[in-house]
């Protein structure tokens, strides 16, 4: 511990810099994608708020389960078919994708086209289902 503090001390700019660079990797990705809401929360949101669900994954991953009540819209054609959200734009939009790692891109898009209340389901359906939660298959 004493050589820590040593080469904090020796070496102040260089911490320093590495700080700085951590606390903006820190709030760059708490903004990228907005808010995330755990799947029990999601749950909470469904129920209470009437929130609904977009599925951004692709047309085979939703066949073999998606939540129920969810609109399927994939990733790729967020841009030009975000037009049948606007129906539910006082609503809350919850964005799902597979594991939680492109729901983020969604959410800044929905974001940039008006949607105010958007949040992403964190983990993804795959968090979705490690909590033992049902999914509809077509």
């Amino acid at each position: 511990m004493e050589r820590a503090f040593e080469f904090i001390v020796n070496h102040y700019i260089l911490v320093s810099i590495f700080a700085v660079l951590l606390i903006g990797l820190i709030l760059l990705e708490t903004r990228r994608g907005g808010k995330k809401v755990s799947p029990q929360a999601a749950i909470t949101l469904i129920n209470r708020d009437e929130a609904i669900v977009v599925d951004i994954r692709e047309r085979k991953d939703f066949a073999e389960g998606h939540i129920v009540g969810s609109i399927h819209i994939p990733l790729s054609a967020l841009k030009d078919r975000h037009g049948e959200l606007k129906k539910h734009k006082d609503k809350q939009i919850i964005v799902a994708d597979k594991m939680g790692q492109h729901a983020a891109a969604a959410v800044k898009q929905l974001n940039t086209d008006g949607y105010e209340n958007v949040v992403r389901l964190a983990g993804g359906i795959s968090e979705w289902k490690g909590s033992n939660l049902p999914l509809k298959k077509k």
